[in-house]
């Protein structure tokens, strides 16, 4: 049971999510970012408590569980699902496999969509990372000049975030309950719970396998000495899932790309 002066916190928080979101508004509407996570979930949420106009996007992958992918299609119907221009597998073939240090994933495959000139609404919360603790409420793209960022639950914490999908009852990804911490594309280098993913979802891991085996054929084809490493492609899998890049410093990585 929380406490009064929990309460009162938390109800002001959302009152002030409301508030930005309505001060905000651009003519045209936001563009929702929607991974379909639980921030995700929270953001679309206090848009339509705020009354205010968006359109929803989630950049499919094509590698994310399946029981996300089952969670939107089932409770956010009107969300638009748009598709990279290139596949994630056949960018991994030309790019390389994707470190911690060196994620071109995201920004390739994620991060897309047509809001270049847009406003949008993203769940990015300080408390998630050392990294997003420096972010602003509004912020400008470095990248397209008209494009902003609207990170409306920038202030709150985790607690904050279940507390009002409790409060609420609004429906949210179901590998919650099951102990995931973060839910987005499987196997990502950032992802604390890969070794799981291998054993729930044997199908994409051989996915997996033979694209890195592409990769490492296409490595030797070209002398590159990153390829020398391992004898093929399973090996170069092995050691990428097994989490052994978390070791490699920022001089090393380049032999890698």
């Amino acid at each position: 049971m929380l406490n009064e002066q929990t309460l009162f916190e938390n109800i002001k928080k959302v009152e002030e999510a409301i508030l930005r979101l309505k001060t905000f508004e651009p003519h045209d509407g936001y563009y929702l970012a929607f991974s379909g996570g639980k921030d995700s979930c929270v953001i679309k949420s206090l848009a339509n408590m705020a009354g205010v106009k968006y359109d929803a996007h989630y950049n499919y992958v094509g590698i994310d569980p399946p029981e996300l992918t089952k969670f939107i299609k089932q409770y956010h119907t009107d969300v638009i699902w748009d598709k990279p221009k290139e596949k994630f597998f056949p960018a991994l073939i030309r790019k390389g496999f994707p470190l911690r240090q060196s994620r071109w994933c995201c920004d390739l495959l994620k991060e897309g969509g047509d809001c270049k000139n847009r406003r949008v609404i993203t769940g990015v919360r300080w408390d998630e990372s050392a990294r997003r603790a420096s972010r602003r409420m509004v912020e400008q793209c470095f990248k397209h000049k008209k494009k902003t960022y609207l990170n409306v639950i920038i202030d709150w914490s985790e607690s904050d975030v279940w507390e009002f999908i409790k409060k609420y009852n609004i429906p949210y990804c179901k590998l919650y309950d099951e102990g995931w911490k973060r839910i987005g594309c499987l196997f990502c280098p950032m992802s604390s719970h890969r070794k799981i993913e291998l054993k729930l979802y044997p199908k994409f891991e051989n996915a997996f396998r033979i694209n890195f085996r592409k990769l490492h054929k296409k490595r030797i084809s070209e002398n590159n000495p990153s390829a020398q490493r391992w004898n093929n492609g399973d090996e170069m899998f092995d050691w990428w899932i097994n989490e052994k890049q978390k070791t490699i410093s920022s001089d090393q990585k380049v032999m890698f790309e």
